[in-house]
């Protein structure tokens, strides 16, 4: 009995790894190298929201003004979009993206941007 909840904790281990080797790590590492490279830090959550604490040289574009505010979009060698979840940092992601940017990540959660940051 022993020998079989080992050989599952090791499976479970070594599936646990390679999903992160997949997507965990290579975002972070794309993340962390965007942001040292001079990332346009871009919070979308509301005014309240990113009044409440963001990430320190960050920008604040709601999602609902992203549109309006396409123009301070351009020229950007690389742009970070995040807020509480990364939920609408993806859907900025998209509407950037349709919008010709190429060089746009979708960094999740404002706390995970700010820990990358702090590494």
């Amino acid at each position: 009995m022993y020998a079989a909840m080992h050989h599952a904790l090791i499976n479970k281990k070594n599936i646990m790894g390679i999903f992160s080797a997949i997507f965990g790590n290579k975002q972070n590492g794309n993340l962390k190298t965007v942001i040292k490279e001079g990332a346009f830090l871009v919070d979308v959550r509301s005014e309240i929201e990113f009044s409440s604490g963001s990430v320190n040289g960050a920008v604040n574009i709601p999602l609902e003004k992203m549109q309006a505010q396409i123009t301070r979009f351009k020229n950007k060698k690389n742009i970070v979009l995040f807020c509480r979840s990364g939920s609408r940092s993806s859907m900025a992601k998209t509407m950037l993206e349709q919008s010709g940017f190429k060089n746009v990540v979708n960094g999740g959660s404002w706390q995970k941007v700010k820990q990358v940051i702090n590494e």
